[in-house]
């Protein structure tokens, strides 16, 4: 269908729209239109990715003056795949309806391990490991190398030579997911991952991973190219402030510092064997650092490993300190840097300190100073080039030991340093963590007009523009508009023996309490047909928990009723479980999930229909307060946003409930009850934390129910959800035609948005 939003003519690929698109395209303009930023909420199964691809490229299509890139970012390479292919249902309406093809080009982007088709190398799947084989034939150096002495390198890669020894292959316009870059590599036999490299700059929509962007280190060398007329989407960033923090933090156990040392010490005999026998091209680096060229560009543009870590523009207009452009005194630096590091590691204590104290410390004791350390990690990176080390795993923890370094010396604010002893279950620590996720994120929301972030469990909204520190233009969040009660959402705050139900640490281990929980998992599995998703709020809880149920007899008699299957640590035993999960509801045996909140299961799986008609979640998954991290955030937090320490704990609580809730509901075709198994759910403050789609639905009356009332309220409401659902049935309710769109009717939907000032 065409519809006009706010003036602006938007193709949409299906016959059908909800209200709330049209209104969170109409906000999405907005932003576009102010080249400002904006924070969306939209409820989960509601259309937001296509609504978002087709006013965006309505908009590129009518003024690629004003706004001429898209970049979606993503958190997994299912969400990215998904993405990709509404873009192409999108591409191909738009070549029905105009007789041409758009003349555009959209690219998936991914990580070699995912891209790569050399069989020798991808057989190795580790990431890091695909990494360094990768680079170990791909380096200019090896290549050079290998012209002369073929024997003392590893064979080159076909698919990147064929890519550099003709004229570079371009990709035609057209729409591109990884199994389709893939499939051209094997084709016109060239490498998929550079293929997808070079496409980037061109391409007029790109689809990758929020590191690509937010980590300095990667940002540097795939997104540095990207024009200030680019609209950035962060798709699904409830977590975006997490996201930006771990890609600013880095941790040295002692086990990766010592790893580090003898990393230090096979570095040093390379430089000794370099001296003895190419000198020159020592000489040659230590003259390209007194001239500041520290990078040669053109390798640069190929090679991951030269990535800057983190260093802002006005100190990468600076020369490389002179004490540390010789590679032997660089060297001794470093060691001097290791042992400090070490030294710190010998303590029975927990401390907390800011960087200045840091510093000044290392000062006082190793007379390092601030600027060459700051150098650190771009030094480093010269070095290993020079060296001609083509696999960065052989030195992984020397480089972040100098991460470390340059990180410590370069952010005087937002970050603590955090030296933890050993125990049994860790080793000691030594952490630069920051405090501050705006740190990360204010390069992106400076250097692009719009900034979106978006996603279905955003509430609080108020609180992201505290965290990010930024002014966004638009804040909206949106409900659904449903033709029938689809969502049922239930708080249990109680066992039928009266006993409270809760997670809280000083109840959470009570026989009584689990039993509880057990009678409510049971009933459930006896009344709800087909799939059961029972979220915990940690592992360790879960494994108490499940092992109390065996005592009880609790999983002996779910196995009655229905497959029981658990998510672990471990990827490839949730990848499997999940996959006969999935197998045991197909073929109507049932079966129940238990998870995890924060684990995989939590964030990137749609258990759609027949996958996901209950979800449970057994207690809040409140973060482990008793991390020294965490307790140096929730300070640093009150101390410079004025955001207290239960409010960002109960936020991030509560948003992470509301994510494994949303793993129900995929559509409004789709149902599913929402259980809330915590007597805190009862009260008011915490259920206004959820988002405005779940609080609609959810009825006053059934906030403080037994297990045997939610049952009896599950058992009515299941069946009435089970009769036939039509289309027709929604037309007009909360689904919209285009004469509809067109005849104003959405003046009756308007309490689907709230916007915020």
């Amino acid at each position: 269908m065409k519809i006009l939003v706010d003036g602006l003519e938007v193709l949409f690929p299906y016959d059908y729209i909800y209200p709330e698109q049209v209104f969170y395209m109409q906000e999405l303009k907005k932003s576009l239109d102010a080249q400002g930023h904006a924070i969306l909420e939209m409820p989960s199964g509601t259309g937001k990715t296509i609504s978002l691809l087709s006013l965006v490229m309505a908009y590129m299509t009518k003024y690629p003056q004003k706004l001429n890139k898209l970049v979606y970012c993503s958190r997994t390479i299912p969400e990215i795949e998904k993405c990709v292919e509404e873009l192409r249902n999108l591409y191909a309406f738009y070549e029905k309806q105009t007789k041409e093809a758009p003349d555009l080009m959209a690219v998936a982007m991914s990580a070699r391990k995912n891209l790569c088709i050399n069989e020798e190398v991808a057989a190795m799947r580790i990431g890091s490991r695909v990494d360094g084989a990768c680079q170990s034939r791909t380096a200019s150096y090896i290549r050079a190398r290998r012209a002369v002495a073929p024997d003392t390198v590893p064979s080159p890669c076909a698919y990147f030579e064929k890519m550099h020894t003709q004229d570079m292959y371009q990709l035609p316009n057209g729409v591109y997911n990884i199994s389709d870059l893939k499939a051209v590599g094997q084709k016109e036999g060239i490498c998929p991952y550079f293929l997808a490299r070079y496409a980037l700059n061109k391409a007029s929509i790109v689809v990758y991973s929020y590191h690509y962007i937010l980590d300095p280190k990667i940002a540097e060398l795939v997104s540095k190219d990207f024009a200030r007329k680019t609209c950035v989407v962060f798709d699904e960033a409830h977590n975006i402030d997490n996201v930006c923090i771990e890609s600013m933090s880095v941790a040295l156990s002692i086990r990766s510092v010592e790893r580090a040392s003898a990393e230090l010490d096979q570095i040093d005999k390379l430089v000794t064997k370099a001296k003895r026998e190419n000198a020159a091209r020592l000489q040659h680096e230590y003259e390209r650092l007194v001239e500041g060229l520290r990078k040669a560009e053109q390798e640069r543009a190929n090679d991951e490993r030269l990535a800057n870590p983190v260093l802002p523009d006005a100190v990468l207009k600076e020369a490389i300190p002179g004490q540390i452009r010789d590679a032997t005194h660089f060297v001794s630096f470093l060691k001097r840097v290791v042992e400090y590091v070490r030294h710190r590691l010998r303590t029975s204590q927990v401390l907390i300190e800011s960087p200045a104290v840091f510093l000044k410390d290392i000062q006082d004791r190793m007379f390092l100073d601030r600027k060459p350390l700051r150098f650190c990690a771009e030094r480093f990176s010269n070095l290993a080039k020079t060296l001609e080390i083509s696999d960065l795993a052989e030195v992984w923890a020397l480089s972040q030991v100098t991460v470390f370094a340059t990180l410590v010396s370069t952010y005087s604010k937002g970050f603590s340093v955090i030296v933890e002893p050993g125990d049994q279950r860790q080793l000691p620590t030594i952490t630069l963590s920051c405090m501050d996720a705006s740190i990360a994120i204010r390069p992106v929301l400076d250097r692009f007009q719009t900034v979106v972030i978006t996603s279905g469990t955003l509430s609080p909204l108020e609180i992201y523009p505290k965290m990010l520190d930024f002014d966004p233009c638009v804040m909206a969040s949106f409900t659904m508009s449903l033709a029938r009660p689809c969502i049922s959402p239930l708080v249990v705050s109680k066992g039928n023996d009266q006993v409270a139900v809760t997670s809280r640490f000083e109840s959470r281990a009570e026989p009584s309490v689990i039993r509880n929980y057990g009678n409510l998992v049971i009933d459930m599995a006896k009344i709800v047909p087909d799939g059961i998703v029972v979220f915990f709020t940690s592992y360790l809880y879960m494994q108490a928990v499940i092992s109390l149920w065996y005592d009880q007899q609790v999983i002996d008699e779910l196995m009655k009723h229905k497959l029981v299957f658990i998510e672990t640590t471990d990827a490839k035993e949730t990848s499997v479980a999940l996959e006969k999960y999935v197998e045991a509801c197909d073929c109507g045996r049932g079966a129940i999930l238990f998870s995890v909140a924060r684990g995989k299961v939590s964030e990137g799986i749609d258990f759609a229909h027949h996958l996901g008609r209950c979800v449970i979640m057994l207690g809040i998954p409140y973060m482990y307060t008793e991390s020294k991290i965490l307790r140096a955030r929730l300070e640093y937090l009150r101390d410079q946003f004025g955001i207290k320490e239960n409010d960002f704990l109960t936020f991030d609580a509560m948003r992470h409930t509301a994510q494994c809730m949303g793993r129900a509901l995929r559509g409004k075709t789709d149902y599913g009850l929402m259980i809330f198994a915590d007597k805190r759910f009862s009260r008011a403050d915490m259920r206004s934390k959820l988002p405005r789609w779940i609080q609609e639905y959810l009825d006053t009356a059934n906030t403080n129910l037994s297990v045997d009332e939610a049952v009896q309220l599950a058992r009515r409401w299941l069946p009435l959800m089970a009769q036939p659902f039509q289309r027709k049935d929604q037309i007009g309710v909360s689904l919209l035609t285009q004469s509809m769109v067109t005849a104003q009717v959405l003046a009756k939907f308007s309490k689907v948005v709230e916007r915020y000032d």
